[in-house]
């Protein structure tokens, strides 16, 4: 937290004892074992997939606080959390991770519902292009108004 507001942060640590020593750590965090190098590439399409999800927030004028930095807490634990989980899970198998960061970026200029439904990709990029939108399905509760009302009289 920085002045009450509150933030997430998704990074990477290199070292459990410094990481049960940071008291700036409220929530949860995440052990496992990967090299830097991976763990780079994770964290990429995690925050990439998170700026795409904020993106949609904003364009549909949902309510998302700006943070002093990080990730609003606007967006849940539980959602990040399947984030890391998906990327995480995929950098297992190269061809899965190479066609799903490929779909991400995609993902980043148009909605892949578009590609699915004009039957665009097939088999197994199908289903993780459903997977990808899943994880930016999220919408805050309520629409932010964004309208300046006019004087009733001039």
């Amino acid at each position: 937290m920085i002045n009450e507001k509150g933030f997430w942060l998704i990074g990477i640590k290199n070292s459990d004892i410094k990481i049960l020593d940071d008291k700036s750590l409220l929530e949860c965090h995440r052990k496992e074992l990967i090299g830097h190098e991976s763990a780079e590439d994770i964290l990429n399409a995690i925050n990439l997939n998170i700026h795409n999800l904020i993106k949609d927030l904003k364009e549909n004028h949902l309510p998302i606080d700006k943070p002093p930095k990080g990730i609003s807490f606007n967006i849940p634990l539980n959602i990040l959390e399947n984030i890391f989980d998906f990327w995480l899970d995929k950098y297992k198998d190269k061809l899965v991770w190479e066609t799903c960061f490929g779909l991400l970026k995609i993902r980043g200029r148009v909605p892949l519902t578009n590609l699915i439904n004009s039957n665009s990709i097939k088999g197994d990029s199908k289903k993780w292009a459903l997977e990808i939108e899943k994880l930016h399905s999220f919408r805050t509760n309520s629409i932010k108004n964004n309208d300046t009302n006019e004087p009733m009289w001039k």
